[in-house]
């Protein structure tokens, strides 16, 4: 596997009693980007190296690893690597206090570094099905709302339009660079021009007006927004599909 398709490991412990810095090291399909032995260590290296996984012992020196975390949240927010305790303390208060502290494992010692390898594994495959399944959730939303307002799903602009959507609850200021960046990026998805997306969302919508289904995108909005002669342009309908999307979380 490419290095940098690897799964980005940092080991944190005292000591490694059953090999398992040598073990991820042997393995191509990880790649160990640091060790430490000490909290502060542990604090400064992940900050500047940013792994996906962080495996570590809870007692270490300097700080423990109920600081580390906190010291980590506040430096990395929503990019702090999956957290892995290992420890030879066993109390179910324990471990129940990392639980709630948002650590993604809570293993004890001693631990063979297959069964570690395992458990991120099940925490990657439960990573895939959670953003599969917001995918399919958001991708339905949008089909009924295209359907209820009259937009065809047999031509290229209802992909199109269900794309940028997407595109624009994920990121919501790309609705401001429509012609720079949400254009092209769907064009690039698609092998297509970004003048072909433009035309295609514009006929999907006057498919739709033609339609005479403007009443069902009042009622869906709440408010009398459009009437026959006042049809949306792409960004503006984009953005009010969005809006609803991120509004219903």
């Amino acid at each position: 596997m490419d290095k940098e398709k690897r799964i980005k490991l940092f080991i944190a412990d005292t000591e490694d009693e059953n090999g398992v810095v040598d073990y991820f090291k042997k393995s191509n399909r990880f790649s160990v980007i640091g060790t430490a032995s000490t909290g502060t260590a542990v604090v400064n290296d992940v900050v500047l190296l940013k792994p996906d996984f962080l495996i570590m012992e809870v007692m270490l020196p300097e700080l423990d690893g109920f600081l580390v975390l906190d010291k980590l949240r506040a430096e990395m927010g929503e990019n702090l690597p999956k957290i892995i305790f290992i420890s030879h303390l066993s109390h179910s208060g324990f471990i129940t206090k990392a639980m709630k502290e948002g650590v993604s494992y809570f293993m004890v010692k001693p631990i063979l570094a297959e069964n570690i390898e395992a458990r991120i594994f099940d925490l990657l495959e439960s990573k895939f099905k959670s953003e599969k399944n917001y995918e399919r959730g958001l991708d339905e939303k949008i089909s009924n709302i295209f359907i209820s307002i009259g937009i065809p799903a047999n031509i290229k602009g209802y992909q199109f339009l269900r794309e940028a959507v997407k595109l624009a609850v994920e990121e919501p200021e790309i609705i401001g660079s429509i012609t720079k960046r949400l254009y092209p990026t769907i064009a690039e998805r698609f092998e297509t021009s970004s003048s072909k997306v433009e035309r295609g969302m514009r006929h999907a919508i006057e498919v739709a007006w033609n339609r005479g289904k403007i009443e069902n995108i009042n009622t869906l909005f709440g408010l009398k927004i459009y009437s026959q002669n006042d049809k949306p342009t792409n960004g503006e309908l984009i953005a009010l599909i969005a809006d609803k999307m991120i509004m219903e979380g």
